[in-house]
């Protein structure tokens, strides 16, 4: 718990049999949920979950079919709201999301201030020494595609995972429209921005390492263009739908 707040953790885990329990044992006590969701890895993942499966308000749930990385999340966002927990976060099963970061991560969710925050890695200081070079150009380049198809207008991270969000903005999200593989991350912030969520970013660091990227140049360069065209559409939709229904005269019994 933190200031008064119940925090659960989202970690959404494919085939990371060798990171998966070094992720989960460096979340912070004070986060009350752990929602481990394996996306039905083919690998040890589950085994290697054994060894922090002690944790205080650790859960683990499998699916039988693989959903992508939006999918899992989407079950621990669920799962998330069974629990009632105020804030959700979302750390990656890579041990790539420094949890150090976490506590000026939820701050502005915490404090009412924003109903979502998202980590922003291309503002850390020393972050050209950090981020591969294709990550940072490829980054740039979906960052200015997000603003358009999500209008957050400012967003600078667009494809970094490390995210808190409310419970009552979450609530309202309508989960099974969410896009769950590749180009996930864009089309929510197409979903918020339509429900008039207010975002705030945080600095967070970035860490590469032994995690592997499995995105390939297929899905970068056609899949994930495809995936914000269509948020961006669905968004004017939705914007347009909501205009008329606020403008809409009260009709009389």
């Amino acid at each position: 718990m933190l200031e008064g707040k119940t925090i659960a953790v989202v970690v959404p885990a494919y085939n990371e049999e060798r990171l998966v329990a070094r992720a989960v044992a460096q979340i912070p006590a004070f986060v009350d949920h752990v929602i481990v969701v394996d996306d039905a890895s083919t690998d040890g993942t589950v085994e290697a979950l054994a060894a922090v499966s002690s944790r205080p308000g650790y859960e683990l749930v499998r699916h039988a079919e693989n959903r992508g990385v939006g999918g899992a999340i989407v079950t621990g966002y669920e799962r998330s709201l069974q629990l009632r927990a105020d804030v959700a976060v979302v750390m990656a099963g890579d041990a790539q999301m420094d949890p150090a970061d976490l506590p000026r991560l939820v701050a502005p969710v915490v404090a009412g201030d924003a109903d979502y925050a998202k980590g922003d890695r291309l503002s850390w200081p020393g972050v050209f020494g950090a981020m591969p070079l294709a990550r940072f150009l490829g980054n740039h380049a979906f960052t200015w595609l997000t603003r358009l198809s999500s209008g957050y207008r400012g967003v600078r991270d667009s494809q970094c995972g490390y995210t808190a969000i409310g419970r009552s903005v979450l609530a309202r999200l309508d989960l099974a429209a969410v896009h769950t593989r590749y180009g996930y991350p864009n089309d929510l912030l197409a979903h918020l921005c339509a429900l008039g969520a207010r975002l705030a970013q945080v600095p967070v660091r970035p860490i590469y390492g032994e995690e592997v990227s499995g995105i390939s140049w297929f899905t970068a360069l056609v899949r994930v263009p495809l995936v914000l065209a269509r948020s961006f559409m669905r968004r004017r939709a939705l914007a347009a739908k909501n205009r008329s229904i606020v403008l809409e005269p009260a009709r009389r019994a």
